[in-house]
């Protein structure tokens, strides 16, 4: 298919008007008249993702994260942004980003899905209302029961395939209601105590985050930005074979850092 067919059917998806004002979504390199026949899907547009789609011989790259997301200013082999964007247009492979648009119509409630929260859950922050219906980035619901705060990490960390998280509060808490934010869920800590969450599963939760949501009565499970994102690559590779006759191949680079 055509690469405007397919950025057609992909703006149907997860529509360009639900991504907050500062992001960069949509179409990044290529051209529309491109013919698709190979995508590879990937949270992040990395060095190894491209290096693997040059291997497969892809025709595009479709990732959560953008991978220009500031003004540039020049495009050349001096910095490493340049080589990657040289590689890509050397080879013909496309780039095409699906950020804050697919976390308002997907992210959240797929994570919440994961997490066994109600298909009608609370968006944490509403972003868009539409004929009495809200949509927005993150969930909160109550929990089926009350349980220990460590019980409940042991749960998130089965639902979502980890190893590791990091724990800020006491495993012996009593919880009952429970907020995700996907991804990056710093700002989201005062929302989720004021929206009565005892626990937050989130990523890129710092020291004095930690330390701050503490002292307002939220514990938090940083579940790592990739622990809480990366079910967009089955999702979206999931939808493509149902839609299309695209080949497509789901990357898992895995998280950037390890833990020892």
């Amino acid at each position: 298919m055509k690469n405007e067919q397919l950025m057609e059917l992909l703006e149907e998806f997860a529509p360009k008007k639900y991504a907050c004002s500062w992001d960069n979504v949509g179409f990044l390199v290529g051209r529309s008249d491109q013919e698709i026949k190979k995508v590879v899907v990937a949270l992040d547009a990395t060095g190894d993702v491209i290096r693997r789609a040059i291997q497969e011989k892809a025709d595009m790259i479709i990732t959560h994260h953008p991978m220009i997301f500031s003004s540039m200013k020049r495009v050349n082999d001096e910095g490493f942004l340049g080589r990657k964007l040289l590689d890509l247009m050397e080879h013909h492979i496309a780039v095409f980003a699906m950020h804050t648009n697919f976390d308002v119509i997907g992210m959240a409630a797929l994570a919440g899905r994961y997490l066994d929260f109600p298909e009608d859950a609370e968006p944490l922050e509403i972003t868009d209302e539409q004929d009495g219906r809200y949509e927005g980035i993150g969930r909160i619901a109550q929990l089926p029961e009350k349980m220990k705060l460590g019980e409940y990490v042991q749960f998130v960390k089965d639902r979502l395939s980890l190893e590791h998280v990091l724990l800020f509060g006491d495993e012996d808490t009593i919880i009952r209601t429970a907020a995700v934010s996907p991804g990056s869920g710093r700002s989201m800590i005062e929302l989720a105590v004021q929206k009565g969450a005892d626990v937050i599963i989130t990523g890129d939760i710092g020291h004095h985050e930690g330390l701050d949501a503490l002292d307002m009565g939220l514990s938090v499970i940083e579940a790592g930005h990739y622990g809480t994102e990366y079910i967009f690559i089955d999702y979206v590779a999931d939808f493509l074979r149902r839609e299309t006759d695209l080949e497509v191949i789901p990357v898992k680079a895995g998280s950037p850092y390890k833990i020892r």
